[in-house]
């Protein structure tokens, strides 16, 4: 069995976790934290291997480091840390005995999508990203559709042609989206959505999509499952599902 203690307890996805966890006979929930229930030192007295976080961004790197001093492997789920708390995250696990897993998402369509984009890319350089996700999301773009931007653009330096510079005219600033490494992202929030992406591939004479919808956060589950246990077995700072997969 493996102690679990979820930090963020009683939100939309540490409630589903709390639920997922439970279900699972290998798995067993000692510790629910959240803004007006118990504390972080609940984790040691409660004896718990794994704690997973789904906080927010201004929260959460201090959730990271006070479990990994305390030796304790971290799930992470909160979107929003910032390149250096990455690297102050890995280094401390280079000193402690803690593992971290930061997941853009959980969903394991999500992660093949992810993948499948990367591939596409090679072949099929001209892409954009649209991402969709419910009202009460507070980070855009997605950390999901970065991702997918960042593996795009690996993907084309591996292509023949490049993706060509565009030089279009903007009468309306931001009306083609954000930028990263040369991609376009749009993000679009609604209530009604809950977390959706499709990433759209131009060629001559023809159109590859590659969508992937969670309509319901129950579709992560099966990834926090997993991430709680192979985490022991993988040492340091891991960022994306994807290396627990072996894709």
């Amino acid at each position: 069995m493996i102690n679990v203690g979820v930090i963020g307890a009683k939100g939309r996805m540490g409630s589903q976790v709390c639920a997922a966890v439970e279900d699972d006979d290998e798995l067993e929930l000692v510790a629910e934290i959240d803004v007006d229930e118990g504390s972080l030192g609940d984790l040691v007295t409660d004896e718990v291997q794994v704690a997973v976080d789904f906080t927010h961004a201004d929260a959460a790197f201090h959730n990271i480091e006070w479990c990994i001093k305390n030796g304790i492997h971290v799930v992470v789920g909160t979107s929003g840390l910032s390149p250096e708390s990455l690297k102050d995250i890995a280094a401390l696990t280079a000193k402690c005995e803690g593992n971290v897993l930061v997941a853009p998402n959980f969903a394991i369509g999500a992660v093949l999508a992810m993948r499948f984009a990367e591939m596409a890319a090679q072949w099929m350089p001209d892409a954009e990203v649209i991402e969709m996700h419910h009202n009460n999301k507070v980070d855009s773009p997605s950390g999901t559709a970065m991702n997918t931007a960042a593996a795009i653009a690996r993907g084309r330096r591996q292509s023949v042609p490049a993706a060509r510079p565009e030089k279009l005219k903007e009468n309306l600033p931001g009306a083609r989206g954000a930028d990263l490494d040369n991609v376009k992202i749009h993000s679009v929030r609604l209530p009604g959505l809950v977390a959706h992406q499709e990433v759209m591939f131009g060629g001559p004479g023809q159109v590859l999509s590659i969508r992937h919808d969670s309509t319901d956060r129950k579709s992560f589950m099966p990834g926090v499952v997993l991430a709680i246990k192979k985490i022991a077995d993988r040492p340091g700072l891991t960022v994306g599902l994807e290396h627990y997969l072996g894709i």
